[in-house]
């Protein structure tokens, strides 16, 4: 059975986000960013064991900026996404495509 993408946990997702990056030149650090600017998690905040699911309910303060992340990933554009949880995955996604093609990060952390 394949595994939902809800139910994946996000330590696993994790350091694809970092190898992502890092294979384009970018940091560990400028993940952890992203990830603090839209959540609001500390790295050290999250629960190692939580899924997706987990991750985006439990998160301190998602980022009211986070409506302004706009354009495409695996084809949906991000801002036409209906599901709350999906969308929240995918802006994630998006912010660290956009910094593995070299976007600085002020306009990254819009």
């Amino acid at each position: 059975m394949k595994q939902s993408i809800y139910d994946m946990k996000f330590s696993k997702i994790y350091p694809l986000y970092i190898q992502k990056a890092e294979r384009k030149g970018r940091t560990k650090a400028e993940v952890d960013e992203i990830i603090k600017w839209l959540t609001g998690y500390e790295t050290e905040q999250w629960d190692p064991e939580a899924t997706n699911r987990e991750f985006f309910d439990n998160a301190p303060a998602l980022n009211p900026n986070a409506a302004l992340i706009k354009g495409t990933v695996c084809g949906v554009r991000v801002e036409e996404i209906e599901d709350p949880l999906m969308q929240k995955i995918r802006w994630l996604d998006k912010l660290i495509d956009e910094l593995a093609k070299g976007k600085a990060m002020e306009k990254i952390l819009r």
